[in-house]
Order: C-alpha cells, then sequence, then structure tokens
C-alpha cells in the first residue's frame, strides 16, 4: 500500500461532494433534513436534461447555518463547492413515477459502492431516535460482528454507516 502521506502540490485540494442517485426528491430529502439533519444549500435544475441536483450539507451550529444564509449567492455557490462533506442528491426526473428505485446501492449482487457515514456523540441516542421516526435499519448496534456500529437506510435503500467516533 502507497505511502505517499502528505502531498504539497495537493495541500488545497479538497474531497468536496459524494453523489447519489435518487428516484423521489421528495422522500430522500425529507430524510436527510430531518434525520440526518442536512441542509440543502443549492438546487440546480436542467429541465432541458431532465434532470435537477441537490446539494446538501450538515452545518455544525445554527450560527453557520445562519452565516451561510446571508451569503450573497455567489459566494453560497463557492462556499458549497470549496467545504467537505457535501453530499450531492441527482434526481433523474420520472423516476419519482417507479413503484421503487431504479439505482443499485451496491450492496447486493454485483457489489460496488458501499455506503456513506455520519459520526455521532452518542450512538445509542441516534439509534433510540431513529426508531421513534421509523427509519429503516440495515443493521442495529448490537448485530453483527461489529456491534458498536449500525446502519440505517435512505428512501433508496443506500446504507449510511452511523458510528460513535470514541466507540471506534
Amino acid at each position: 500500500m502507497g505511502s505517499a502521506g502528505f502531498v504539497k502540490e495537493t495541500s488545497g485540494y479538497v474531497f468536496n461532494h459524494t453523489m447519489l442517485r435518487i428516484r423521489d426528491p421528495k422522500l430522500t430529502l425529507d430524510f436527510y433534513q430531518n434525520v440526518l439533519g442536512m441542509s440543502l444549500v443549492r438546487q440546480l435544475d436542467f429541465a432541458e436534461w431532465k434532470f435537477s441536483l441537490f446539494f446538501l450539507v450538515k452545518f455544525k451550529t445554527e450560527e453557520e447555518k445562519l452565516a451561510f444564509e446571508n451569503l450573497p449567492a455567489d459566494k453560497k455557490a463557492e462556499q458549497t463547492f470549496s467545504r467537505e462533506g457535501v453530499l450531492e442528491l441527482t434526481h433523474n426526473h420520472g423516476t419519482e413515477l417507479n413503484d421503487v428505485s431504479p439505482y443499485h446501492n451496491g450492496n447486493t449482487e454485483p457489489r460496488g459502492f458501499g455506503h456513506i457515514c455520519f459520526s455521532v456523540p452518542n450512538i445509542q441516542e441516534a439509534q433510540t431516535r431513529f426508531e421513534k421516526m421509523g427509519v429503516q435499519f440495515q443493521k442495529k448496534l448490537g448485530e453483527g460482528g461489529m456491534k458498536n456500529i449500525m446502519f440505517i437506510k435512505d428512501p433508496d435503500n443506500y446504507w449510511i454507516e452511523i458510528v460513535e467516533a470514541k466507540l471506534m
């Protein structure tokens, strides 16, 4: 395995976002905003090509969110595309009419993409909250080989690992 470590020439590079294709933006935006507390910071609609992009971030504080909201539009775009941990949801218009998601979540054959991950301050409290909200679980705490992590599923059955950093 490579051991390049710090590469000076890439010091300004930022891992900005991960993109997931989604069937129904209403369902999926509700999930990421209300279950995981993300904020929609940018939406781009491409009617000619029949798709829309939704960019979500997880603000650390209410003050950070308000500061972002008060930025001029050009600065919001710059902030969105220069920060870490952005989730891009891509909706191909018409897929919401399907009964189920037409997209492969990567966790059935043939395997590929696996999951995204959120770190929470208290994983037991998070599991209790998810249970009360009716969130679909792939794996709860205490199940399987790794007892201190859980996996929930979004409306398109993408897996989301939930961890508590100090337990890792």
